[in-house]
């Protein structure tokens, strides 16, 4: 089993507990209305840059166990960051749904919920955090993206729905999203390949918002993503790792 199978596994036996304890009868979806992520990347200015709150990965280990989420979240805006994206999953990750409206309360752009969604219950979870947007990931979805799609848009939430190979591409576009994510990262064996940009982007529909994400450190490659098509950057562990987010966060948005 690779780790992205173990993931899901996992997701599926948390989402399993959730249900029971919390049906989503008993929910108060968040009706407020929601940040546009597509029109932050669109109206942005110097590198579009969707920064991330990543505590933990698999790949990296224990990354900034002790952010303070909603003090990044306004040092990422501070620098220039278009979009917030949360990692919520718990066990590999170190994240919790509570961070969503944490950071949402926190700055004035768009909050990304970015998890392994498995089950329409988690979508309905999005919306009670009050997400702006939601992850999906094309491989684990598969024929049931376009599904989760429609009841993202239904719940308020735009989707970013992730692929990292021709064929996802093919079934993302086919399934009517409008911002796609070209992870540079193999979730099955956490190697990075930033070049994954240049060799996807082209397959991708000119009216798609294209994201690339994983593997972006320098200003240099951010360029590179940008270069091959992409209309914006997802960053994460350099800006955690940073002694000072919001110039770190500066220095790639001032790339262009």
């Amino acid at each position: 089993m690779n780790i992205l199978e173990q993931i899901v596994e996992d997701v599926r036996a948390r989402v399993k507990k959730q249900t029971e304890s919390k049906p989503v009868s008993k929910m108060k979806i968040d009706r407020s209305p929601r940040r546009s992520l597509r029109s932050a990347i669109e109206g942005a200015s110097g590198v579009p840059l969707i920064a991330e709150i990543k505590r933990a990965s698999p790949s990296a280990g224990d990354i900034r166990l002790d952010i303070d989420v909603s003090e990044a979240a306004r040092a990422m805006v501070s620098g220039g960051a278009i979009a917030i994206s949360v990692l919520t999953e718990p066990k590999y990750f170190k994240g919790d749904p509570s961070f969503v409206p944490r950071v949402r309360n926190a700055v004035d752009v768009p909050v990304l919920r970015k998890d392994f969604i498995v089950d329409e219950y988690q979508l309905y979870e999005s919306a009670e955090l009050g997400a702006d947007a939601v992850l999906l990931i094309t491989g684990i979805l598969g024929k049931k993206l376009k599904r989760f799609i429609g009841l993202a848009r239904e719940l308020g939430m735009e989707s970013l729905v992730e692929v990292d190979d021709e064929q996802q591409v093919k079934l993302a576009s086919a399934a009517g999203a409008k911002i796609i994510g070209i992870n540079n990262r193999d979730l099955k064996t956490m190697q990075v390949d930033i070049a994954r940009t240049a060799r996807l982007a082209p397959l991708v529909p000119d009216d798609v918002t294209l994201v690339s994400e994983s593997g972006i450190h320098m200003p240099n490659e951010a360029i590179f993503a940008l270069d091959a098509d992409a209309d914006a950057v997802l960053v994460g562990t350099v800006l955690m790792r940073s002694d000072n987010i919001e110039q770190q966060v500066r220095v790639l948005v001032n790339a262009r």
